[in-house]
């Protein structure tokens, strides 16, 4: 086993943010495995791989915090649309009695 030395850069240093995008866009977009698509990149297959397991955690927790999101938009909507008909029942009642 040989050891790094410090001109070695570590995958998050070696590759900037656009290129691995492009790269998981790749891999995930086309009907190649991700290791050929690595191959192709001329990169480590494990990298690609980490790579594309960020993204999708990344992906699954946005679209958790977005559904917890509207799932509390949907709560205030529902609780906004009761209260607008304990204010149309009020309305009417008033309206009667001042008939």
């Amino acid at each position: 086993m040989t050891k790094k030395t410090k001109t070695e850069k570590t995958p998050s240093t070696a590759y900037n943010q656009e290129f691995r995008d492009t790269a998981v866009k790749l891999a995930l977009a086309g009907d190649k495995a991700i290791a050929t698509v690595a191959r192709e990149l001329e990169i480590p297959s494990r990298y690609l791989y980490d790579w594309v397991k960020a993204a999708k955690k990344k992906k699954n927790g946005s679209a958790a915090n977005s559904s917890s999101k509207s799932s509390s938009a949907e709560e205030e909507l529902r609780r906004l649309q009761k209260r607008y008909k304990e204010l149309e029942t009020e309305n009417e009642i008033l309206k009667k009695a001042a008939a």
